[in-house]
């Protein structure tokens, strides 16, 4: 099979598309032939190195050559020994490993919700497992206010649409061309850059607060909430130093999925996909997502989705 690979940590032009042997599922686990993977800021971050001296539960240290991907949609091919309510044929989305690639192995997933593309499924998986976990990480309530720093991207589409779900008022802050785009999902909106802090005060008390874009903005989200606990950073590995929690990747969590798949059934979530890429476009798709000012989700296009 095909699958986007790197042998040393670098930058973008360390991944090449290389012939590979094909996985197979484990006890617990369904391979998927990929009609679409998510590109997210953490597959970069990992091809980097960025975790190997930060090593946790989440990011152990990686050996290479690796694999590149955590997201996917597409259909059930092989089911592991203990699975139970899916079977071959099954269109899923889900999180697992090297999802850049032909086929891959999941250990969570949940069936695409009718009416959903391969290409928009891709974008969900561990973008909506991130947002519900912050969301509960940093504890805030119906009623309540909080603050997203970078909201434009994946995890911030998804952030606001689950606030405003759940009674929560968002405070976004993006740059100039995405506040339309904030404000469409339900959002407060203000651009960041000099005087950020000043004007999300002139747009009410801040409760809470997410950095998603590692932008060197924790110091002043600690001022505007008031108590370090109440921040939450999936971007900024240097966010401890000022006691400020750092909530990476977590993986295979099935009922995050459940809700995902909930929430867009609904009609209450919907993330736009600003670009496909093809499987040999990965370093471009890599050099983009690097770049930031994503509105929604990038994804891979890997078979016709």
């Amino acid at each position: 099979m095909k699958k986007v690979s790197f042998a040393e940590f670098g930058g973008p032009d360390v991944l090449h598309l290389i012939d590979a042997e094909e996985p197979h599922a484990g006890p617990g686990q369904v391979r998927i032939a990929v009609r679409a993977a998510g590109v997210n800021p953490v597959d970069w971050r990992i091809r980097e190195g960025q975790f190997q001296k930060r090593s946790s539960a989440a990011h152990p240290p990686l050996e290479l050559p690796a694999g590149v991907g955590l997201d996917a949609a597409g259909v059930v091919d092989e089911v592991g020994e203990g699975v139970e309510g899916v079977e071959v044929g099954d269109h899923v989305f889900g999180e697992g490993s090297s999802t850049y690639a032909e086929f891959a192995v999941v250990s969570a997933w949940a069936r695409m919700p009718e009416g959903l593309t391969f290409e928009e499924a891709a974008g969900y998986p561990s973008v909506v497992e991130t947002a519900l976990r912050i969301i509960r990480e940093v504890g805030v309530e119906p009623g309540q206010t909080l603050l997203v720093s970078g909201a434009s991207g994946g995890v911030g589409s998804a952030v606001l649409q689950i606030a405003r779900d759940r009674g929560i008022t968002v405070i976004g802050t993006a740059g100039a061309g995405n506040l339309d785009y904030l404000r469409s999902l339900g959002a407060l909106a203000t651009t960041y850059g000099e005087g950020w802090a000043e004007r999300v005060r002139l747009l009410g008390h801040v409760d809470a607060a997410l950095d998603l874009a590692g932008s060197g903005v924790i110091r002043e989200l600690v001022e505007l909430t008031g108590d370090p606990l109440k921040v939450i950073s999936i971007a900024d590995l240097e966010a401890p130093e000022f006691g400020v929690r750092f909530s990476g990747v977590a993986g295979s969590v099935p009922h995050a999925l459940a809700e995902a798949a909930d929430l867009i059934s609904r009609g209450a979530l919907h993330i736009p996909v600003e670009k496909s890429y093809s499987l040999d476009e990965a370093t471009a798709a890599h050099i983009d997502s690097q770049a930031g000012h994503t509105r929604g989700r990038r994804v891979m296009v890997v078979r016709g989705a």
